[in-house]
C-alpha cells in the first residue's frame, strides 16, 4: 500500500499536536499491515465534525459565548462512544485525535462502539455551578440530533464528572419526553450509573501492567513504580499497583511531586488529596517537578496526566523499563523510536487506559436491560476483557515483529477494516 507517510515534525514546546502524533502511528501501522489505500483514506477521516456556539448569561449578567465540539471519527462497529472534556485549551485537533483513539480503543477492547470525543473551550475553575450547568445543558441541546443511546454516547473526561453527565441525561430526556439513561455513561449510580465505573480506568491500568509484567518476567515484589498525575486514574492506579506489591516511589499532580525511594504511603496521599484537593503541602518525600519525576530510575512509569509529557526532548532521559500510558497521548510520536531503541516497552494508551470505556460499555448494557451488576461482577468482567485485549495486542505485536503500540493499532485497524468491508460502502 502506498501510504503518504511523513516523519513526525519536530516537537515544538507549547505547540503539541496530538492529532499529528495519532496519524504518524496510524500511517506506520497501515504500512506494516498493508491496508488497502481506499480503506486507509476512509479510516483516516472523521465521519462527522460538529462545532457549536454556546451562549450563556453569566452570573454577572454578561453574555459569554463558548465554543463546543463533537467529533465522530467512526461508527462502523456501532454507536460512537467518547468523553467530553472542559478545558481552556481544548481545540479541534485535540478532539479529532481523541476521537480517533476512541475508535481504536473500542476495537481493541472488542466493544460494539465506534469512536467519538467532545469538548467545550472553557475554564471550569472560573465558573460557578450554575454557569457550568447552563453550558452543559445548552451544549446538549445543540447536540440533540447527534447524541443518543443508538447513535452517540458521551461520557466524562477531563474536568467533567457524574453531575455533568446527569445534566446531559436530564436535558436529553426532557427533549425526548422520556427518561433515557443510556444516552450517557459515567452517571451517578442512583440514576443508572455502574458500580466500579469511577475506578475502572485506573483498575484497567493495573490489569494491563500486571499482564505486561508477566510477559516481561518482572517480579512484582521487587519492582518500583512512578506515577505522574494523581487524579482519578493516577491515584487508583497507584493504589492498586501498591496492593499488588509494587513499591510506589514517586507521585505528582499539577502542584508538583514527591520522591521517596523507600516507598510512598499511597493511601495517606489519597486521603490528603481528598481533603486538600492537591498534593501541595503534603509531606510524602523529597519535592520534584513533574519533568524531574519522569526521569526517575524505576521499573514502571505510569504517565497519567496530559498529552505530550514525553517527547524527543526528554525521551533519552527516561529510565523506566516499562511505560504504561494512563493518560491519552502522554508520549509524542517523535519520541517513539528513541524509547524503542532504549529497550523500554510501552503499553499504549489505546490499550492501557481502556478500562474506563469497557465499564462505560457495561453501564450502557445495564441501562438498556434494566438490570445492574454488583461491583465484583463488574471487576471480574473488566479483568477478563482487559486481559483478552492485552493478549490480542501482544500476539499481534509478535506476529508483525513490532512494538506493543503498533501491534495495538494493527489489531484495531484489522478489525475495523474487516467490518467495513463486510458492511460495504453505501451510496
Amino acid at each position: 500500500m502506498a501510504v503518504d507517510y511523513k516523519e513526525p515534525a519536530p516537537y515544538r514546546r507549547g505547540e503539541p499536536n496530538p492529532n499529528e502524533s495519532m496519524m504518524v502511528r496510524f500511517d506506520k501501522a497501515c504500512q506494516l499491515y498493508g491496508l488497502d489505500e481506499g480503506l486507509y483514506n476512509y479510516l483516516k477521516h472523521p465521519v462527522k465534525i460538529i462545532i457549536v456556539s454556546i451562549p450563556v448569561t453569566m452570573d454577572n449578567g454578561k453574555l459569554e459565548v463558548f465554543e463546543g465540539y463533537r467529533v465522530i471519527h467512526d461508527n462502523i462497529l456501532g454507536p460512537s462512544k467518547g468523553g467530553i472534556r472542559y478545558a481552556p485549551d481544548v481545540d479541534l485537533d485535540e478532539v479529532k485525535a481523541l476521537a480517533s483513539w476512541m475508535t481504536w480503543k473500542c476495537a481493541i477492547a472488542n466493544l460494539p462502539f465506534g469512536g467519538a470525543k467532545g469538548g467545550v473551550r472553557c475554564d471550569p475553575k472560573k465558573l460557578s455551578s450554575r454557569e457550568l450547568e447552563l453550558i452543559t445543558r445548552r451544549y446538549t441541546v445543540n447536540m440533540l440530533e447527534i447524541f443518543g443511546p443508538d447513535s452517540d454516547v458521551p461520557a466524562p473526561d477531563m474536568n467533567t464528572d457524574e453531575q455533568i453527565m446527569a445534566w446531559i441525561m436530564d436535558t436529553y430526556s426532557m427533549h425526548k419526553k422520556e427518561t433515557v439513561t443510556g444516552v450517557v455513561t459515567g452517571k451517578p449510580i442512583v440514576i443508572g450509573g455502574s458500580r466500579g465505573r469511577r475506578e475502572a480506568t485506573g483498575r484497567g491500568v493495573m490489569i494491563a501492567t500486571m499482564a505486561a509484567m508477566k510477559t516481561l518476567e518482572m517480579d512484582t515484589t521487587s519492582c518500583t513504580a512512578v506515577i505522574q498525575g494523581f487524579g482519578n486514574v493516577g491515584s487508583v492506579s497507584a493504589d492498586l499497583l501498591n496492593e499488588k506489591g509494587i513499591k510506589i516511589i514517586a507521585i505528582s499532580d499539577v502542584s508538583g511531586g514527591y520522591y521517596d525511594p523507600k516507598g510512598i504511603d499511597v493511601k495517606r496521599a489519597i486521603e490528603y488529596v481528598s481533603t486538600h484537593k492537591t498534593l501541595e503541602g503534603g509531606d510524602f518525600g523529597s519535592p520534584v517537578t513533574n519533568e524531574e519525576l519522569l526521569e526517575i530510575e524505576c521499573d514502571i512509569l505510569v504517565p497519567a496526566a496530559k498529552e505530550d509529557q514525553i517527547t524527543a526532548h526528554n525521551a533519552d532521559r527516561i529510565k523506566a523499563k516499562l511505560i504504561v500510558e494512563g493518560a491519552n497521548g502522554p508520549i509524542s510520536a517523535d519520541a517513539d523510536d528513541i524509547i524503542a531503541a532504549k529497550g523500554t516497552r510501552v503499553i499504549p494508551d489505546i490499550l492501557a487506559n481502556s478500562g474506563g470505556v469497557i465499564v462505560s460499555y457495561f453501564e450502557w448494557v445495564q441501562d438498556r436491560i434494566g438490570y445492574f451488576w454488583d461491583e465484583d461482577d463488574v471487576n471480574a468482567r473488566l479483568n477478563r476483557m482487559m486481559t483478552e485485549a492485552f493478549d490480542a495486542v501482544y500476539n499481534t505485536a509478535i506476529k508483525y515483529d513490532t512494538t506493543f503500540r503498533l501491534g495495538a493499532y494493527i489489531y484495531a485497524i484489522d478489525k475495523v477494516s474487516k467490518v467495513l468491508k463486510l458492511r460495504g460502502i453505501y451510496g
